[in-house]
């Protein structure tokens, strides 16, 4: 049984305050094309590209690698939110409460929990780079505390209107983040563009797992948006598009700048202040950062709301934009930023694949249920659990005491992983297969 949900006045233009409220469907393709390419485009992306130039544990990439690496990672992960994405347009329902169909109520609650961490996590990742952005456009005299706390009060503003965020964002924003990029491009590619000695080919595959970690930590929060859009088409392919090109051109830049710095991460912002005028432009992207932070903010309130459906979604998002920008008061580095990626697509990669077989292909021929007493699908949970497993086989991370305890799996099991073995690819196919053997069972006892 489908939730039945009240009709709403056509005039209402915002997100709805309660779970079990219709939302209105007033995004066009070009308000979420432009939204994606926004969240494709971020501060952190230019950092991030050291992630795919210099692979953890693995020699320097060529630059054409690096780049091969960042196409193939963008689009199989935003492949994967567009899929998770127009489950939200067709249900109507945010990202969490969409895992009741799969999981059952009191089960979605799990991964609830884990998308509440990820995205208060961004939010402090993101407010941090503004920090870091503002820092490096004032030569550091800009008070560090202060421009956290004006970040997070602008965002947690943002994240009270979405909607009208959105609309924004496309009518002015990204035009003002294109002419950046353009420049910054022009500029970059007038120097001379060094290679980095030895480069090896062996961590291409964890290089696209970094990638598409990033894509894919949008998995848990696609359905909080495209369930504003009019059509499920529309909004996978604005995703898709949007977004593929917003990351790739953002890595593109991070790589010439880490290049052309000699391999300096933490000289990225300075190559690119260091253009003619590129203050100005880089001072647009410092603002753009804002709605980064601001969809952590938002989806971490629709979250918590799917544990409290009856609790003003606005209140939640002060609430969530308060707590974000107290705990990004004392960050001031991104020194575990790559174990963070790969902790986010190990969980939310194989999540994917279950949501997107079961809904596809299985449960939602005969009713994908919403309600508060969804019942419980444990048997949903194996092939994410399975997913998990193989991530972690093939990349378990770089923190000591857990890198340490796969390898002793490793060990134990006779399984060592190649440098073919993309962590993400395999951990999707995996879960996908178990979970589509699980649809064809329930259609055999159906």
């Amino acid at each position: 049984m489908t939730t039945a949900i009240p009709a709403v006045p056509p005039d209402r233009r915002e997100a709805p305050l309660l779970l079990d409220t219709e939302p209105p469907r007033t995004l066009s393709f070009s308000d979420q094309a432009a939204f994606w390419l926004n969240l494709g485009v971020s501060l952190i992306g230019f950092s991030g590209a050291a992630t795919v130039l210099l692979p953890n544990g693995h020699p320097p990439l060529s630059i054409a690698g690096a780049l091969l690496a960042t196409l193939v990672g963008t689009v199989a992960g935003i492949a994967m939110v567009a899929g998770t994405g127009a489950v939200g347009t067709r249900t109507g329902a945010p990202a969490m409460a969409v895992l009741r169909g799969l999981f059952g109520t009191k089960l979605s609650y799990l991964p609830t929990a884990a998308n509440i961490v990820q995205c208060i996590g961004w939010g402090v990742f993101e407010l941090t780079v503004i920090a870091l952005g503002v820092s490096a456009l004032t030569d550091d005299r800009a008070p560090h505390a202060l421009v956290i706390i004006a970040a997070g009060i602008l965002c947690t503003v943002m994240a009270i209107w979405p909607l009208r965020v959105l609309h924004i964002l496309r009518k002015y924003v990204s035009i003002a983040v294109g002419i950046a990029l353009v420049y910054f491009t022009i500029q970059l590619l007038r120097q001379p563009v060094p290679e980095l000695p030895n480069t090896s080919w062996s961590g291409f595959f964890p290089a696209v797992d970094a990638t598409l970690a990033v894509s894919v930590s949008f998995v848990p929060l696609a359905a909080d948006y495209t369930r504003h859009s009019r059509s499920a088409r529309g909004a996978a392919g604005a995703a898709t598009l949007g977004y593929s090109i917003g990351q790739f051109w953002c890595y593109l830049l991070g790589i010439l700048a880490i290049l052309q710095a000699g391999g300096d991460v933490n000289h990225i912002f300075d190559t690119l202040l260091g253009v003619t005028a590129g203050w100005a432009f880089f001072a647009v992207l410092v603002l753009r950062e804002s709605d980064q932070s601001f969809a952590n903010v938002y989806s971490t309130a629709m979250s918590i709301q799917n544990l409290l459906p009856r609790v003003d979604r606005r209140l939640l998002a002060l609430g969530v934009g308060v707590l974000v920008t107290l705990l990004a008061l004392p960050v001031r580095d991104f020194t575990d930023y790559g174990n963070f990626l790969y902790l986010i697509g190990s969980v939310f990669v194989p999540l994917s694949a279950v949501l997107i077989i079961d809904y596809f292909f299985g449960t939602s021929r005969q009713g994908w249920n919403l309600s508060q007493t969804a019942p419980p699908r444990p048997f949903m949970l194996l092939p994410w659990i399975i997913g998990f497993v193989v991530y972690q086989l093939c990349n378990p991370g770089s923190v000591p005491w857990w890198a340490n305890l796969w390898t002793k799996v490793q060990d134990a099991i006779g399984f060592h992983p190649q440098w073919w073995s993309s962590a993400s690819l395999l951990s999707w196919l995996a879960a996908a297969f178990v979970t589509a053997i699980l649809v064809v069972v329930q259609r055999r006892r159906a």
